[in-house]
């Protein structure tokens, strides 16, 4: 009886809900059905109406109910809410047009590298065939490291060949499931470099990779050059406008997985082919050799003699390839084998240029593209040892099969590497055609400094009214000239493909920024690598002017920087001196100064610390004394 009670009044709940009857005094009904208006004393009126405002003035009354799910929604509401969404999702971009052309083009890289579907549907494929628990072993025992934790390197080594044959096909899927995310990063953060700053006229249609292994090489250059007019939503292997590939590896067990990652994939209308060495009938023709890439990612590091290194970096010389990227590890030795590479790379090309049988070769010499400014030596490596190195990061978001085989409970993870590109020709020079003959003038303004302007030029037009004011002169024509200055006036409009390409000539000169710069309150502190091949440090403070200053702030590392310093620029210099001989060290390149550049007799944090410790001991002794005196007094 209470069941069926209850049952009806839930019936007949619903059907009030949702029924309005034309006489109901439920103020829930009637909601969309006001009543009448009442005749009320007007003095009440005015009590309730003062209520009122009190009431929708207080903090704590929410002005609007968000709606609910299901529910109608006003067109107005609708609009704010999409404002509100395209706020937060532009914000971003405002503040990034803040900055000066020239500046976004310095700093434009990738942000984080998002691994494409289809590679990360191959890599899981790959480990739903595989054992679990031993691919977690696998990846344990060959990249981690108890004192470094997880390291990207590939050096082991077997007893036998049969081991390394039992071995391979896990030491493979161990391979791809850490390391090839991390690699794929790194080499699509410098291929996107390399792009950026060569620009559309860079069109790369073959590609030979030396230390191909998975196909971390193949996957990043395959993704980066994509055919122009791709509408698509990430880029994939068919539309890509590499047409050959070819892989150079000896390792058998990374070849075989980097085969098999790419047998359920649709490689629209590329030639993959892998081999044990590079032959003779594959060096390119000269004439031929603009659209092909020579990469070779982390592989130097594998080779143990500087006599393998030189014959290797000679073979991608010969290769007949325009341009030449190699990347390493950053550490001293990753380092000092891209620093080794690089200079031997351009002392080939100073050999072509003054070689007299060369003179009718259509392209001869060489120089850095990419990360230096300059084609001198090194200034960070002294051809001896390695105190500082010059490499960069790149983040990764983790895929979650990568998550799982490191049992890491990050969603990202960061690799640094140091890499060097070289292109065949000279070096472009800094006089130019069109635009790109004013160097240093393009591009400088952004949203900063057209509000900068606009500011002075309000503040020039208020000063010139109260000069007319107090003459009594008040001229028609001169208030005309006056009001009718715009922002365009003081900043003239620019053509962005124009800009970008005079920026793109001017870059090649600019210096990068190889350590995170020093951002004080009133200047930002740059150490960088110059056109001259000398570490200089530069300041820009606020007196330079707001768009310099803001662009300085908003640098970071890895960024060219297109704004000479206000004033002169010192140079940093490492000395070659032992720690106790005195003299500059060189390690504050690019750091804080911990406490070296303090001036004597400034007090710090530390030394405060122990002085309260030692007044702490001193007073101890001492009052231990007094008792121990008051002690033999008392005695006597």
């Amino acid at each position: 009886m209470l069941r069926g009670t209850s049952a009806t009044l839930r019936i007949l709940a619903h059907s009030t809900r949702h029924v309005s009857p034309p006489f109901s005094t439920s103020a829930v009904a009637a909601s969309t059905q006001p009543n009448a208006a009442l005749d009320i004393d007007p003095s009440l009126k005015v009590l309730l109406q003062d209520i009122d405002i009190s009431l929708t003035s207080h903090k704590h009354i929410m002005t609007k109910r968000p709606p609910r799910e299901l529910e109608t929604v006003a067109i107005e509401d609708l609009e704010e809410a999409e404002d509100a969404e395209d706020f937060v999702e532009d914000h971003s971009e405002r503040s990034e047009h803040r900055k000066s052309p020239a500046a976004r083009f310095g700093s434009k890289k990738i942000g984080a590298v998002v691994m494409p579907t289809e590679l990360q549907k191959s890599i899981t494929a790959l480990i739903d065939a595989s054992d679990k628990i031993q691919l977690h072993s696998d990846a344990t025992r060959l990249f981690f490291d108890e004192s470094e934790g997880w390291d990207h390197s590939y050096d082991v080594k077997y007893r036998s060949y049969k081991q390394g044959a039992r071995h391979s096909d896990r030491d493979g899927t161990a391979f791809a499931s850490v390391v090839l995310p991390a690699h794929y990063s790194a080499i699509c953060a410098v291929l996107h470099q390399v792009k950026h700053r060569l620009g559309p006229e860079w069109n790369v249609q073959r590609v030979i990779d030396w230390g191909a292994g998975t196909g971390s090489g193949l996957w990043a250059s395959m993704n980066t050059f994509q055919k122009p007019n791709i509408t698509s939503e990430e880029p994939r292997l068919s539309t890509s406008n590499i047409f050959i590939y070819l892989g150079i590896d000896k390792r058998e067990g990374l070849v075989a997985i980097g085969k098999r990652l790419l047998r359920d994939t649709d490689l629209g209308a590329l030639s993959a082919t892998w081999q044990k060495s590079f032959r003779e009938d594959d060096i390119i023709k000269r004439t031929e050799g603009r659209d092909t890439l020579a990469l070779s990612a982390f592989m130097l590091s594998t080779l143990q003699t500087p006599l393998a290194r030189k014959k290797f970096v000679k073979e991608l010389w010969e290769s007949g390839a325009h341009t030449i990227v190699l990347i390493d590890h950053k550490t001293k030795a990753g380092f000092q084998n891209i620093a080794e590479a690089r200079e031997y790379l351009l002392e080939m090309g100073r050999k072509e240029l003054n070689d007299p049988e060369t003179a009718d070769w259509p392209v001869r010499g060489a120089h850095v593209v990419a990360p230096c400014p300059h084609d001198g030596s090194c200034p960070l490596y002294s051809g001896t040892s390695v105190s500082l190195v010059c490499g960069f990061s790149q983040r990764l978001q983790r895929p979650p099969f990568v998550r799982l085989t490191k049992h890491a409970r990050e969603g990202h993870e960061d690799i640094e590497y140091s890499y060097v590109a070289i292109q065949r020709g000279p070096r472009p020079s800094t006089v130019g055609e069109g635009l790109a003959t004013q160097m240093g003038s393009i591009g400088r303004v952004g949203a900063v400094g057209r509000e900068e302007a606009e500011q002075i030029r309000l503040k020039e037009e208020r000063v010139t009214k109260e000069l007319v004011l107090d003459t009594n002169h008040i001229e028609t024509r001169h208030e005309v000239e006056t009001t009718d200055r715009t922002t365009a006036d003081i900043i003239p409009a620019e053509n962005s493909e124009e800009v970008e390409a005079a920026l793109r000539h001017e870059a090649f000169h600019w210096p990068r920024l190889v350590f995170p710069p020093l951002k004080k309150s009133g200047h930002i502190i740059i150490d960088a690598c110059t056109s001259e091949g000398k570490i200089m440090r530069l300041t820009i403070p606020k007196s330079q002017g707001k768009q310099p200053f803001y662009d300085a702030r908003k640098s970071s590392w890895g960024d060219i920087f297109p704004h000479p310093p206000k004033n002169r620029p010192q140079e940093r210099i490492q000395s070659t001196r032992a720690k106790g001989e005195g003299g500059s060290r060189g390690d504050d390149i690019g750091k804080r100064s911990k406490g070296r550049d303090r001036p004597k007799g400034e007090k710090s944090y530390s030394n405060v610390g122990e002085a309260l410790k030692e007044r702490k001991k001193a007073s101890r002794r001492d009052r231990a004394v007094q008792k121990e005196d008051f002690a033999l007094l008392t005695e006597r």
